[in-house]
């Protein structure tokens, strides 16, 4: 008779936004004529830029020609759109990756779950809480957690509290960990790292041998000079990082897909036997195994995002969702509520008001003013208490949805 993974079974609940939809359905369904502002989800709303569309159609006309057709390409990405992300994303701000560094995916999701493939099965993991579900739930899924106490915390897992106390940037640990999980702009709080604080993370994984996962996937909405868009920034990071980034949330790609990962070529982990191996090795011959890349027309979307009129068009569109999260956040604060982020990250986090849990707010959010957003608790324990407000939105909606709140919602 065939098995299952069983680790599976230890994901007591659905995931966190299937749930908030069938909730969401449900009270759509009974109330009919409600109508409803979606702010929980990070799913943009503005149309992709014109230089991408652009591309794009010119790749599908490529596509009808026999003498300029593309089949399958290159497992880590055409060299064209590598080349053009090392010289932009990270050259141009004094961090040395080169072009053969860079894999393309089909989203940094996917990336953050699959790079536990290249990692063995006794390593201690180091997440902050709250955090984006998918780094606790693929370590769940591939066995490296037992179960989850009454919190939602499984055994096995070091958390780190993020809270308005540190600022919500996460203490060094004192013990020693293996892998770390790091998302600046941070996923749910909006916070973000310093150069400093991210200098003492590398030097914690080069004193201790540790590999950090970063997820920088909202670093285009950083506006502030000082801080880092990429761990690659900081002296040593190259020794010690992988990174995570996505066209998803700058250039509007969540429905194309494209993303990519940087594994260092001077990145190296131990074997089983004690030797050192080059993680970049590993990876590539895990993406050459499991993925065929990533469409040509979709890449040459993306690399149109580096053309002076896709800079200026991604520009507009972060700047855009950069003025919603700021409409969100002084609304919220004047209305005397508790609020963290929405400066340089696109998500707003909301201390729930009178003691409200996390999971009573979003109900009441929903059934008073038919406003949707994201309950803290879903991103861990520590996230109890708090709400996340998505700036993904239309101008339209995100105004209505701030009258709402302050003007008919009722504790």
């Amino acid at each position: 008779m065939a098995t299952i993974n069983d680790n599976y079974l230890k994901l007591k609940a659905g995931y966190l936004f299937p749930e908030i939809a069938r909730r969401v359905n449900a009270f759509a369904e009974a109330h009919p004529d409600a109508k409803i502002i979606r702010l929980g989800i990070g799913d943009v709303t503005e149309p992709l830029p014109e230089a991408c569309r652009t591309a794009m159609i010119q790749a599908v006309a490529e596509m009808g020609d026999r003498a300029t057709f593309k089949g399958y390409g290159p497992e880590q990405g055409y060299a064209w759109l590598r080349e053009k992300i090392a010289a932009e994303d990270f050259q141009a701000r004094g961090a040395d990756i080169d072009a053969t560094e860079i894999f393309i995916s089909d989203g940094s999701k996917c990336d953050t779950g699959n790079i536990l493939d290249i990692f063995g099965n006794n390593n201690i993991i180091a997440v902050t809480d709250p955090v984006y579900p998918v780094y606790v739930d693929t370590n769940v899924m591939a066995g490296h957690t037992g179960t989850a106490n009454e919190k939602g915390e499984f055994a096995g897992l070091v958390y780190l509290p993020v809270t308005a106390e540190n600022n919500f940037t996460a203490e060094i640990p004192t013990q020693k960990v293996d892998l770390i999980y790091l998302c600046f702009p941070n996923n749910p709080t909006g916070a973000t790292a310093s150069k400093e604080h991210l200098q003492a993370w590398v030097d914690y994984a080069k004193a201790h041998n540790s590999i950090i996962f970063f997820d920088a996937a909202y670093e285009s909405y950083i506006t502030d000079p000082s801080l880092p868009h990429s761990i690659y920034e900081i002296p040593g990071a190259r020794e010690v990082a992988i990174e995570f980034r996505s066209f998803s949330k700058n250039a509007g790609f969540t429905g194309t897909r494209c993303a990519l990962t940087v594994v260092p070529k001077t990145l190296t982990a131990k074997a089983s036997d004690g030797s050192d191996v080059e993680l970049w090795k590993l990876w590539n011959r895990r993406q050459s195994t499991k993925f065929n890349g990533v469409s040509y027309i979709i890449q040459r979307g993306a690399e149109a995002v580096y053309s002076p009129d896709g800079q200026a068009q991604v520009q507009a569109l972060v700047s855009f969702y950069l003025e919603n999260a700021k409409i969100i956040r002084e609304q919220l604060t004047a209305a005397g509520l508790a609020v963290y982020g929405g400066v340089n990250a696109p998500y707003v986090w909301v201390k729930t008001p009178n003691g409200l849990s996390s999971w009573d707010f979003f109900d009441k959010l929903l059934h008073t003013v038919n406003v949707v957003g994201t309950p803290g608790s879903g991103f861990g324990a520590a996230g109890e208490g708090y709400f996340r407000i998505s700036a993904f939105n239309s101008r339209e909606n995100v105004e209505e949805a701030m009258k709402r709140i302050t003007n008919d919602f009722v504790v």
